[in-house]
């Protein structure tokens, strides 16, 4: 229906999540209405994302260029404090609500078994190397209310305890089977201040 370009790059939007048929075709006419320096500025800015974006080597969020990312460098947050959550978007959350002062652990994912995914599919080898390293007291499960979430944070929870480590997760208050990403700052960091300690 459409010339070939304008129908591929309706196609590849339509490939990204959460956007239909529709938003796809409407995205696309609006790049072809749009000066040709703005279609230039966004493709430079993916090819330049896609480049350059990596993950930060102490907590796997992301970051630019292989550095460690700022928070991970700033001195003044609690370093015995880690606040493990699912996803970089989730971390960016948590951080709004203004509740924690730790550090954080990016796991990209939870574990579901159902679709193969398991411990080592996750970032938890490197939060495991993070722990045993010492100096860590307590590390909070900030993971999302469903059921991938619950068995991530049973199987991590039987990681860390017998390391010493005291293992606490977020309050309810968070939607059951809710993503963390949705979470209003203040319902968020109600849960985080009431956390509450898991047995192994």
């Amino acid at each position: 229906m459409y010339p070939e370009p304008l129908q591929d790059l309706i196609d590849e939007f339509g490939r990204l999540p959460g956007i239909g048929p529709k938003n796809a075709a409407r995205l696309a006419f609006h790049l072809l209405r749009a000066g040709r320096d703005d279609a230039e500025h966004l493709s430079t800015a993916i090819a330049e994302m896609k480049r350059r974006t990596t993950y930060c080597p102490v907590c796997c969020s992301v970051s630019a260029d292989g550095a460690t990312c700022a928070i991970c460098l700033d001195d003044r947050r609690d370093t015995t404090l880690i606040c493990v959550v699912q996803d970089p978007r989730d971390l960016t959350v948590v951080e709004k609500s203004g509740s924690f002062s730790g550090r954080y652990h990016v796991l990209h994912g939870a574990m579901n078994p159902l679709e193969g995914i398991g411990e080592a599919d996750l970032r938890i080898r490197e939060l495991l190397i993070r722990v045993d390293g010492g100096g860590v007291g307590e590390v909070i499960l900030c993971l999302n209310p469903t059921v991938e979430g619950d068995v991530t944070g049973m199987h991590l929870s039987r990681l860390l305890v017998p390391r010493g480590v005291k293992v606490t997760k977020i309050a309810s208050g968070v939607p059951v089977g809710g993503d963390l990403e949705y979470a209003d700052e203040l319902t968020l960091g109600r849960a985080i201040e009431g956390r509450r300690s898991l047995d192994a």
